[in-house]
């Protein structure tokens, strides 16, 4: 393209969503050549949330491959590192089954794509495609979460135990980046459907979650590195296996903040309290949990609904933003109340 067409083009932030779509498709498209890949079909997106994941796959073989383009700013290549440099232990040292980075042709785990229509290059990674199937609330899922909390548990372990190769970045998630000062994820005020009730009610919630975070502090053996997204959509059921995907939100945060993603969207479901019971049972069979610790879970569950409020709001372009809309805000109502007669 030349240099006058690149500088007609608009720039990316000021397209219509589909058109962004479009040209995210074309760069997914473009960076297919820096691997030494068959002849594959298309890029699928398959998922939209802070990157774009498409599915591509062999036509011949039917071997399968997910290619995800990072979105722009969120993550810096030595932070992508990082996280790769975790789950590639985590499945090498046979804690859990994880994503498996492929090189491109340079030797690199990240590439840099660029397009004309984008300010800088996106970084790009490709992971062999894993087998599975996504768990749903709808699954009777005792059992799973009871196994996902023994993971869980191990990879917390693991995460104490291993060596952080130099440079190691991760994003750390406590209470100022999550709902105070410095959001990561925007601010739970400007989530859908807040009007001047909700908002008060919202704000002593999210008062008491600081107060009691304060309180429980952020020792070694309660706040360290964790996946920080264990969500039913990141999670595959393979046999008796539980596979973990998609690492891009780990870091440094409580480790019963990883409890409280498992019921991420569906946390006002009646089914809650007993799969965290199962998920506390697993935990327990690898790692001890004091009591005194488990009956905080209420309070990371609080904080992640309200940080997925805030996620909602800043996010509201993707179809899981438009999915759960101001219907997730209105259900968070109750168990503002809740949580506030209980611990308040």
């Amino acid at each position: 393209m030349t240099t006058g067409a690149a500088a007609a083009m608009p720039a990316f932030d000021d397209l219509p969503h589909e058109e962004k779509l479009a040209r995210l498709e074309e760069l997914a498209t473009a960076a297919l050549a820096a691997y030494d890949l068959p002849a594959v079909s298309r890029p699928e997106l398959v998922n939209l949330s802070e990157n774009a994941t498409y599915r591509v796959e062999d036509p011949v073989t039917g071997r399968r491959w997910a290619l995800r383009v990072h979105r722009d700013g969120y993550h810096s290549t030595a932070a992508i590192g990082s996280e790769l440099a975790w789950l590639q232990a985590l499945r090498n040292d046979g804690i859990v089954v994880t994503p498996r980075p492929l090189p491109g042709r340079d030797g690199a785990l990240i590439q840099h794509v660029g397009h004309a229509a984008m300010p800088r290059p996106r970084h790009v990674v490709l992971f062999d495609w894993e087998s599975g199937a996504e768990p749903s609330e709808k699954d009777h899922l005792t059992e799973k979460f009871a196994t996902l909390g023994e993971v869980t548990a191990k990879m917390h372990h693991h995460a104490r135990a291993w060596a952080r190769p130099a440079g190691f970045e991760r994003l750390t998630w406590d209470f100022d980046t999550s709902l105070g000062r410095t959001p990561h994820w925007g601010r739970w005020r400007d989530g859908m459907g807040l009007d001047p009730a909700k908002e008060r009610l919202f704000a002593d919630a999210v008062a008491l979650i600081g107060r009691r975070l304060a309180r429980f502090g952020k020792e070694p053996d309660r706040f360290g590195l964790i996946h920080c997204d264990m969500r039913l959509a990141n999670l595959l059921i393979d046999g008796e296996a539980v596979k973990v995907l998609d690492f891009d939100d780990c870091g440094f945060s409580w480790l019963l903040y990883d409890a409280a993603t498992t019921v991420s969207f569906f946390e006002h479901e009646p089914q809650v309290p007993e799969l965290l019971a199962a998920w506390v049972e697993g935990y327990r069979r690898v790692r001890d949990l004091p009591a005194e610790d488990e009956a905080e879970i209420p309070t990371f569950v609080m904080l992640r609904r309200m940080l997925l409020v805030a996620w909602i709001g800043s996010h509201a372009e993707t179809d899981l933003a438009q999915s759960m809309g101001v219907a997730y805000s209105e259900s968070t109502c109750g168990l503002c109340e809740d949580y506030l007669t209980r611990f308040g």
